[in-house]
């Protein structure tokens, strides 16, 4: 008996020694502005210096990543915000004025009356670009195409760009999804990789200068400790920073690729509701026939319950919509992209005459990247069939860039 709680004993400790080492290689991640803090900004001493971020361009223990390089004593000489502004707090599509922070900052906007940054500015003013936005995987974010702009901009201007590195939160998701047409690019759409394509930014920037801009120099700071296999939350020092303000959570990161479409629609996709992007509904539908249909799919890792809301704001505000909110109950298999083929082939069958496709038929194609996927909704084809067509995209991409990711599985 003794024997045998020895061992019980030692088993047990075993596998608390087990959990143990994984949490603390989990807590070894360092994102790009911790690296580069870790080394002192050692290789930025002396340069005149602007960055391109908002308020979720922390490190890992929450210190804005502008004040990192101020503390280090760096020529900082502007800030730039991209789309919802500095502070992350403005809706879709606002534009973004120029504003100050500690009286002695400017920040140039990125999204108003230009969302390219002016290149006589950067010739005039600075060494480096520095770029560290959080993405959240999904080619429709607009933070990316930010960058591409900035990337461009820098060539330009003979100025040298730097991408501190940052998760993709979605990156465990294989990617999937149309690729980017290019009679259909936009701002929610310049960057030619899968709809969830995967990659974090470093990588994406090194994609974006091999193919469109040789002449750039370029550095992306790596992470440290980061595994592409890995959700973030499996990090013990990782928390939540929201990078807009309806991407309030990691459950609305792994969602918003499967209803973002149904912007594109008069259907609502939980604007101005404590679950943006996590339900969806509109007047004219009936929760309870939707779930069912839903549900016929038997789509892996998510389920759906039946949601009722008013809208504050957005469609149908001060109005009573009936729909469903959606849970991710797997997120290792679940399937972001798939899920929101079966929502919008199961508004199409249940309300072919009041779900609108075509009125902001071309904004759905621009966030899509390819008018093929509306067209094989609209005409009637299957969930398998819009999925063998997407991927027969995504696997042409990935044949052709067999070396885009930085970091291991």
């Amino acid at each position: 008996m003794a024997a045998m709680k020895r061992s019980t004993f030692l088993l047990l400790h075993l596998a608390l020694f087990f959990c143990m080492t994984v949490a603390a290689e989990a807590g070894a991640l360092r994102y790009g502005i911790d690296v580069l803090d870790a080394d002192r900004c050692s290789a930025l001493k002396g340069k005149r210096l602007a960055l391109i971020t908002n308020a979720a361009g922390t490190t890992v223990s929450g210190e804005p990543d502008y004040q990192v390089l101020l503390r280090h004593g760096l020529d900082l000489k502007y800030l730039m915000a991209p789309e919802h502004g500095f502070h992350a707090v403005l809706g879709a599509g606002v534009k973004v004025s120029d504003e100050r922070i500690s009286d002695t900052l400017k920040v140039y906007s990125l999204y108003g009356s230009r969302k390219k940054p002016d290149v006589e500015l950067l010739q005039q003013t600075i060494d480096v670009l520095l770029f560290d936005l959080q993405d959240i995987g999904a080619r429709c974010y607009t933070y990316i195409s930010t960058m591409r702009y900035a990337m461009e901009a820098c060539q330009e201007a003979g100025v040298a760009f730097m991408v501190l590195d940052r998760p993709n939160p979605l990156s465990p998701i294989p990617a999937e999804g149309f690729m980017l047409d290019p009679d259909h690019q936009s701002f929610v759409g310049m960057v030619p990789v899968p709809f969830v394509h995967a990659m974090t930014v470093g990588e994406i920037a090194l994609f974006l200068r091999e193919r469109y801009y040789p002449g750039l120099q370029l550095e992306v700071v790596e992470m440290e400790g980061y595994k592409r296999g890995r959700f973030p939350d499996a990090y013990p020092e990782w928390r939540f920073v929201s990078p807009s303000p309806n991407i309030r959570d990691l459950e609305t990161v792994l969602i918003y690729p499967a209803t973002v479409f149904l912007e594109a629609t008069n259907v609502s996709e939980g604007r101005g509701t404590p679950y943006p992007f996590r339900q969806f509904g509109a007047p004219f539908i009936h929760a309870g026939f939707l779930k069912k249909e839903l549900d016929s799919f038997k789509l892996p890792g998510v389920s759906f319950n039946k949601a009722t809301f008013v809208p504050s704001s957005g469609k149908y505000s001060g109005l009573a919509c009936s729909g469903i909110r959606i849970q991710v109950t797997d997120r290792y298999v679940f399937e972001p992209f798939r899920t929101g083929i079966a929502i919008l082939l199961s508004l199409k069958k249940l309300y072919p005459d009041l779900v609108d496709f075509g009125t902001k038929g071309a904004f759905f194609d621009k966030l899509a990247g390819d008018p093929v996927l509306r067209r094989m909704i609209v005409s009637g084809h299957t969930l398998e069939e819009i999925l063998a067509a997407s991927r027969l995209q995504v696997h042409a991409f990935e044949k052709a860039n067999p070396e885009r990711f930085i970091y291991e599985w």
